[in-house]
């Protein structure tokens, strides 16, 4: 009987806590428009369990078979070039599906290694463009993960957001240019203790997300058990938690059609930006990624219009990192963010912050 080969993956819907992260993650894969998460933390939380999860969660999508960019065989947003040239010739297209791709930048590549190269001299020599693709190419239409984005170089990092803002990403060298399909949900992770990512840099990801180390005894046994359990028996655990894996994965898909129906009524939206202005928030980032996050929140549940409870779960992930600091404030920025937003929304403040978290399971 021929053994799989792939590697056994912790589930999505077992991780304990860290409710905030998930919440993000999970609208971005809806609406990769959002424009990616950003997510600051303690070692040990389980940052990058959380987002191999959601790659692993995720449904296997169609490809054009043999494409180096994942293009998709109907949607001529997401495809090469080459694959356009080829359909408009009258070419039938090899239909695959694949896994998301969860591509992994490492903090030592270099330019070349992302965007990818150009051979000059076969160019020169043979006139044939000859282009090495990269791990923007291989990212395509999935998720590329960033570890420490903190500590790689600003360039690099410019380089990674003006694709994953544009959808593309262009190599030109010597007067020849290759351009090519780079749709991808970015997720960057750091300690904030080994350094900071500039704020023109750290305001163009879509939301910021703080998670901190378990601190109540209970939950610490339970996830300590949980990673137990899998590292001993990962086929097993994977099973039992093999329904929860589909009930989540559907809701997602449904998510993703359900997501053009839903409507933000004029009044929400400009207490939206009314909030933004509040808070002196520069330019209108922030009120456009708030609408985005809120309405794919709205779809998630499966309902068509948003609500102020969508907005409230959403905002300080949205607005948190985009606030100028004032090193005398003792009030976090995410506490001063929902502060705001009950004074402008006229809410009482919550006791606890559970009217801002999702629970996945409702």
């Amino acid at each position: 009987m021929k053994q799989t080969s792939k590697r056994s993956v912790f589930p999505f819907t077992a991780i304990v806590g860290q409710e905030e992260m998930k919440l993000a993650l999970l609208l971005n894969v809806i609406d990769p428009r959002i424009g990616g998460v950003m997510i600051m933390g303690d070692r040990g939380t389980g940052k990058s369990t959380t987002i191999r999860a959601l790659a692993d969660l995720l449904p296997e999508i169609d490809v054009v078979a043999g494409d180096p960019y994942n293009s998709s065989p109907n949607d001529p947003d997401l495809q090469s070039k080459e694959v356009r040239e080829r359909i408009d010739q009258g070419e039938v297209l090899n239909i695959g599906k694949c896994q998301v791709p969860m591509v992994d930048l490492p903090l030592g590549a270099t330019e070349d290694r992302l965007c990818g190269t150009i051979d000059i001299e076969k160019a020169l020599s043979e006139g044939i463009r000859a282009f090495e693709p990269g791990l923007l190419a291989k990212a395509n239409r999935g998720l590329l993960y960033v570890d420490e984005v903190n500590l790689l170089d600003d360039h690099l990092v410019d380089v990674l957001l003006d694709s994953a803002a544009s959808g593309w990403n262009t190599v030109e060298r010597e007067g020849i240019s290759v351009r090519h399909p780079a749709r991808f949900v970015l997720i960057g992770s750091g300690n904030p203790e080994e350094g900071e990512l500039r704020p023109q840099l750290l305001d163009r990801f879509g939301m910021n997300v703080e998670v901190r180390t378990v601190r109540d005894p209970e939950l610490r046994v339970q996830v300590v058990d949980q990673r137990t359990a899998f590292d001993n028996d990962p086929e097993n655990f994977n099973a039992n938690f093999k329904d929860n894996q589909i009930i989540l994965q559907t809701r997602i898909i449904q998510a993703q059609k359900q997501l053009s129906k839903v409507i933000i009524e004029e009044d929400l939206r400009i207490r939206i930006s009314a909030l933004c202005g509040e808070l002196d928030v520069d330019g209108l980032r922030g009120d456009i990624v708030i609408n985005r996050a809120a309405r794919a929140l709205t779809a998630f549940e499966g309902r068509t219009e948003v609500n102020d409870d969508d907005v409230a779960r959403v905002v300080a992930s949205c607005l948190r990192h985009r606030l100028r600091k004032d090193p005398l404030e003792q009030v976090g920025s995410g506490d001063r963010v929902i502060k705001v937003f009950c004074e402008v929304f006229e809410r009482g403040k919550p006791n606890d912050l559970s009217a801002f978290e999702l629970v996945l399971n409702n």
